[in-house]
């Protein structure tokens, strides 16, 4: 004999359920599972990997935008800046009938004027008028009419009919 007791009844029922001798686990559900386990990292590694190369190709054609934009703001500020230096804005001014103020004059509290004033338009180095031309006649290219005090001459008609 084998040196076991025999089972009888339902001892000997619930033993046959049991394999009889040392049994090995099998081998396919494990290789199974460690295939699924490498081939899901490998599926996962690949969508991460195009994922961020996608996203390099977007900040690339940000930074071209970028790029882009900056240039044009650049160019944008010194047409500004070219537009807003003295020399020009006096131009400016010049074409739209604009004329240098004249010496200013300030009142105190009091009420009593500091300074004498002059009007717009003489300069204070010389006392003559300066011709304004008003602003419809700026972009027509019309030639400047008659400064105040001169006087006009035949091939200039006049308002009233003179």
């Amino acid at each position: 004999m084998s040196g076991e007791p025999e089972l009888r009844g339902r001892a000997a029922r619930l033993a046959r359920l049991f394999p009889a001798g040392p049994r090995r686990a099998a081998r396919t559900p494990f290789v199974l599972l460690v295939v699924l386990l490498l081939g899901g990292g490998l599926i996962g590694l690949l969508v991460l990997n195009s994922a961020l190369s996608e996203g390099s190709f977007k900040m690339d054609d940000l930074q071209k935008d970028t790029k882009s934009l900056t240039d044009e703001e650049q160019a944008l500020q010194r047409d500004i800046d070219s537009y807003s230096a003295p020399d020009a804005l006096q131009r400016r001014a010049r074409e739209l009938g604009m004329v240098p103020g004249g010496d200013p004059a300030f009142l105190s509290p009091d009420g009593a004027v500091k300074g004498v004033p002059s009007p717009a338009g003489l300069s204070s180095a010389r006392d003559a008028p300066v011709a304004v031309r008003p602003p419809e006649v700026i972009g027509a290219g019309a030639p400047a009419p008659p400064a105040p005090g001169d006087t006009p001459n035949a091939a200039t008609p006049t308002t009233d009919g003179r």
